[in-house]
């Protein structure tokens, strides 16, 4: 595998890592007045490197993409209902997801862009 192969496959891993995050996180925020309902998320990081080091991209029970374990937020204040869901960090992480997510794709749009270039001399 040269190296436009491997930077290619990290930037699609990525994406597809960060769409998983980005349905875990809507959920997170879809649920938020639901009793009971646990935050969840998982290290965006470590799931990248399992999902590179060849582990499953998809999810299973309490196990992220990449082979990482689903984590439960642990909320900054109780609430009544026992829900943990926290709106303003929800959409934080939210927002910050779908923003790397769109310098993914830019990135990606510049390297083909680079490339056709490159053959089309």
């Amino acid at each position: 595998m040269g190296p436009l192969d491997s930077s290619m496959r990290f930037q699609e891993t990525a994406l597809q890592l960060r769409e998983q995050r980005q349905q875990i996180l809507a959920s997170n925020i879809a649920n938020a007045d639901t009793p009971g309902y646990k935050a969840r998320d998982f290290n965006f990081s470590q799931a990248l490197q399992g999902a590179l080091a060849g582990q499953p991209l998809t999810m299973q029970g309490n196990v992220a993409p990449g082979g990482v374990p689903l984590q439960y937020r642990i909320p900054q204040h109780s609430s009544i209902n026992g829900n943990s869901v926290d709106m303003d960090t929800e959409r934080n992480q939210f927002t910050d997801n779908a923003l790397r997510d769109e310098a993914s794709m830019t990135l990606i749009t510049n390297q083909i862009k680079t490339m056709l270039a490159a053959i089309q001399g």
